[in-house]
């Protein structure tokens, strides 16, 4: 096929997809089922008619499309939110796994005749709620659920990749490597997340000296070097031996918590080119899967998934949270945000690289599983946060103007002399009180909207924009 003809059917597809996602939203319909659907119609079997049999390649983009989606959610996860539901979360996303990946395993030898270690394959790729799939309903419907519950789905979802990329490799090693025992099985999951956290941080920290020092004479260079970073956190993670999808995570989380130069840009370009890869990866998936043989998957595929959503999620989710301070609601809710998406599909396509006999069957269920969740539980969301009394009517905009009117912030003035501690360093620089916005720089009577990268001189005149019980503290920043 010609380049041109790649070029016109990749457009056509991504135009496709983008004016279906449109739709999607008017109609609460999840925009990951819309792009899985549309790569089911254009391929081999759909009016498309496009013949694609290539897991590898499916296996290949949908694992550098999950690190880009990963990063993005990361650089846009606030910190102070997570730190309060931290302890949830990690549990959350290592015993709820592997909680889930048990009982799908026994489900799966009643339903389809699989082995234990076969059930336990099966139930360790459908494990993990999926990030995209969480990430894209949360933030694209204006559900406006309660900060520390939102926080707990979103990390949850950002850090179960990783035991469930770990699980399913780890069983197959189980099953087709003699002599890989449990207490192997167990040093290798401390190393996993050993290494993926600790790497991971290490380059959050040397995300934030590189973009801040490199002072790249192109503003367009430095989402170049933000994609090349995530991806080399991924890739040192891996060869390593450590979780990578983790460490990419951290890292965006380390990051995104930190002052950088052309923040808001480079958060919108991840932001771009997440929503990008997640079409291209669910388009892929979707070309991958033969809906002929989904007929076949039906029963087996509705009662499992059935069980996932009804039994085995919020049996997990309710040992965890037995206890905490999560109200019963809330409980009900994050059992209900159980969303599968794009990672199971991905991990799915392990077992067909491995030649398992039966890879063929567990790909098509779990194709099946992910369309009945995004079906059932991605429509149905705002409506059950309804009924549970935690969907709000979405955040407020509120004007600048009328945080200073009504007095929770004040603008000051301030002047740079030769002696002040900001002479000659850059607004990025500056140890400044958090919510705290220089707006204007004048110099010499012109005006100057500055970035992160604004160096100031002496006898700058700044308006600041800070909350009234930082003065003092902005003030000392500055002027020393």
């Amino acid at each position: 096929m010609a380049i041109e003809q790649l070029m016109f059917g990749a457009a056509i597809l991504l135009l496709a997809s983008i004016v279906a996602s449109k739709a999607s939203g008017r109609f609460g319909i999840p925009a990951l089922l819309v792009f899985l659907i549309i790569g089911m119609l254009a391929g081999s079997e759909g009016p498309g008619g496009i013949e694609f049999d290539y897991p590898h390649v499916a296996q290949s983009l949908g694992i550098v499309a999950l690190v880009l989606i990963l990063f993005a959610g990361g650089l846009d996860t606030r910190w102070p939110a997570v730190r309060s539901v931290l302890r949830e979360s990690l549990l959350l996303s290592t015993v709820g796994v592997a909680v889930t990946t048990i009982l799908v395993a026994f489900c799966s030898q009643f339903v389809l005749g699989f082995s234990f270690s076969e059930g336990m394959l099966l139930g360790a790729i459908v494990s993990s709620t999926d990030a995209a799939a969480v990430f894209g309903i949360l933030r694209s419907r204006n559900l406006a659920l309660p900060n520390r519950l939102k926080s707990l789905l979103e990390f949850e979802s950002g850090s179960n990749d990783a035991t469930a990329v770990f699980l399913t490799v780890g069983m197959i090693a189980l099953i087709s490597v003699p002599g890989v025992g449990a207490g192997r099985f167990s040093l290798m999951f401390v190393q996993q997340m050993a290494v993926g956290s600790a790497l991971g941080y290490g380059m959050g920290k040397l995300m934030v000296a590189v973009v801040n020092r490199l002072e790249l004479q192109y503003e367009g260079l430095y989402p170049v070097l933000t994609l090349a970073l995530a991806l080399l956190t991924y890739a040192l993670a891996a060869v390593a031996g450590g979780s990578g999808f983790l460490a990419v995570y951290l890292a965006a989380l380390v990051l995104g918590n930190s002052d950088f130069l052309h923040k808001r840009s480079l958060i919108r370009f991840h932001d771009g080119l997440a929503w990008l890869m997640q079409i291209a990866m669910f388009l892929t998936l979707g070309l991958q899967v033969f809906p002929s043989r989904l007929v076949s998957v039906t029963g087996p595929g509705l009662l499992i998934a059935s069980f996932l959503m009804f039994i085995a999620r919020p049996v997990s989710v309710l040992l965890i949270l037995l206890g905490s301070a999560f109200s019963w609601r809330e409980r009900i809710l994050v059992s209900w945000v159980g969303l599968r998406g794009a990672a199971p599909i991905v991990l799915a396509t392990f077992p067909l690289i491995a030649g398992f006999a039966k890879a063929g069957l567990m790909f098509d269920v779990v194709f099946f599983i992910v369309l009945t969740s995004a079906l059932m539980q991605g429509t149905s969301l705002g409506w059950v946060a309804a009924r549970l009394g935690l969907a709000g009517t979405g955040a407020s905009h509120t004007d600048p103007l009328e945080l200073v009117s009504n007095g929770e912030r004040d603008i000051i003035e301030i002047s740079i002399k030769a002696t002040s501690p900001a002479a000659g360093k850059r607004i990025v620089d500056l140890d400044l009180p958090p919510n705290t916005l220089i707006l204007l720089v004048d110099r010499a009577g012109t005006h100057i909207i500055p970035g992160g990268g604004t160096t100031l001189r002496n006898e700058d005149h700044v308006l600041v924009l800070t909350p009234k019980n930082q003065v003092a503290d902005v003030r000392k920043a500055v002027t020393g």
